[in-house]
């Protein structure tokens, strides 16, 4: 679709925040007619007269809708819309349609997402291409194009797959994929659905060796040109590690020792994100040099102090046993922090998996007792503390207690396995007063 296509044409948008704001600012510098409609009265203040709060169908005449990723495809809004023969898409799928010439990276996956596309960014920069993450990372993947950037790697959430309709980006990966989202898809096996969009029509499909759905999806339509990944030997024209090494068909990208963060996992993350930049051309040297300055995002596997010997680990992003599982597995003996919302997920094979590296575990959080009953099954010698306060100022009894626990030489890990909206406003916000926690024990 030309840009010139949008012109004249009323289009309603679905959200104000800041995608909705970057949709509207395109749509209007396009002569687009916008509508924009919140469900929240004070997201909508800044739009002035294009603001219409709380639709629950489009207005009379409306001939698209963009939707921004948060809202579900059961709202009544939504719903009108498809009734009414509307198409509805959502900002990546704009995005796409204005995009020209610009190359796209694309990447998902149920983890590590934002660390590969971060890397790769790096990568990227490091051979001198005028690049940049975006997407669900942050930076609106239509700001991306506004902006006049030549190469996008874009980070793309279930959400924004959805909507996606016409996308066939220059390389994809699928990194991984475990349960998560199935209240906002309904089903596994429509989250599975859109995470496999960002492969349809893609020049390049790169996959995780060591995923089975990352294979099932790449595999998808009978293609056989997809180029595979894993952390363990790789076969002939494929990534993996030899020797200590990231390699690529054997050529020598990068030490295992000097990917950060640490962990068996970032070392696939980092062999995507190497994938992802060597389909665009980028060379070996330039691989090694935006791994060394990469700079990790926090929440992440990051160390934030030592105390008497024990490391203090703040991986507040691990809010599924897939995460927390990546992280676990990186050291010998743990002081494990866990805790907060499960939504109904199963932990007993996770807690089985790393029962052996758990020095002891501090519990917190609305679903403690689901992780309590786990560990009494799969580790009954590991002794517990349990942490009845909902308050976030929690943890610093958290860190007490783990300092208790631990031993010279051990890691104290935050890595909830869990959401946090229990007690905190968002895996950062628990990051961030765990610590402050720590800090203030030092």
């Amino acid at each position: 679709m030309a840009r010139a296509d949008f012109a004249g044409r009323d289009v309603l948008v679905v959200g104000g925040g800041l995608t909705g704001r970057s949709v509207v600012a395109a749509l209007v510098e396009l002569g687009a007619k916008v509508t924009v409609t919140d469900g929240k009265p004070e997201a909508l203040k800044e739009f002035g007269d294009l603001a219409r709060p709380g639709l629950t169908a489009p207005p009379e005449g409306t001939d698209l809708v963009v939707t921004t990723p948060g809202w579900k495809p059961v709202s009544a809004l939504h719903v009108a819309a498809a009734e009414a023969g509307i198409e509805v898409i959502g900002d990546v799928e704009l995005a796409w349609r204005l995009s020209s010439g610009q190359t796209w990276l694309a990447l998902t996956g149920t983890d590590g997402k934002t660390t590969t596309v971060s890397m790769l960014e790096s990568i990227l920069r490091a051979a001198g291409v005028k690049a940049v993450a975006c997407g669900n990372i942050g930076l609106p993947v239509i700001d991306a194009i506004r902006a006049g950037y030549e190469v996008l790697a874009v980070e793309l959430s279930s959400y924004q797959l959805h909507w996606q309709t016409s996308l066939a980006v220059d390389a994809a990966v699928v990194l991984n994929l475990a349960e998560d989202h199935i209240e906002w898809h309904g089903s596994f096996e429509e989250y599975a659905s859109a995470k496999a969009k960002i492969y349809r029509g893609a020049k390049t499909r790169i996959y995780n060796a060591d995923d089975e759905w990352s294979v099932q999806l790449a595999s998808q339509g009978n293609r056989s040109s997809g180029i595979g990944f894993t952390v363990g030997e790789p076969g002939p024209n494929r990534f993996g590690v030899i020797d200590g090494w990231l390699v690529d068909d054997g050529t020598r990208l990068c030490p295992v020792d000097e990917v950060r963060p640490p962990g068996l996992h970032n070392v696939s993350n980092a062999l995507a994100a190497a994938a992802l930049a060597r389909s665009y051309g980028v060379s070996p040297e330039a691989v090694r040099e935006g791994f060394r300055t990469y700079q990790p995002q926090p929440h992440r596997v990051q160390l934030v102090g030592e105390i008497d010997g024990v490391r203090y680990v703040n991986d507040s992003k691990a809010t599924n046993t897939h995460a927390a599982a990546g992280s676990l597995t990186a050291y010998e003996h743990v002081v494990w922090i866990a805790g907060g919302e499960l939504h109904g997920a199963d932990i007993d094979e996770f807690v089985a998996s790393v029962a052996g590296r758990l020095r002891g575990v501090v519990l917190l959080g609305a679903d403690q007792d689901v992780f309590a009953q786990a560990l009494g099954r799969h580790a009954p010698e590991v002794p517990i503390t349990r942490l009845d306060s909902r308050d976030d100022g929690v943890m610093t009894a958290v860190v007490r207690a783990a300092r208790e626990l631990a031993r010279p030489g051990d890691v104290v890990l935050l890595a909830p396995a869990a959401k946090s909206h229990d007690m905190f406003t968002s895996y950062a916000h628990r990051g961030e007063m765990f610590t402050k926690a720590v800090q203030a024990s030092v």
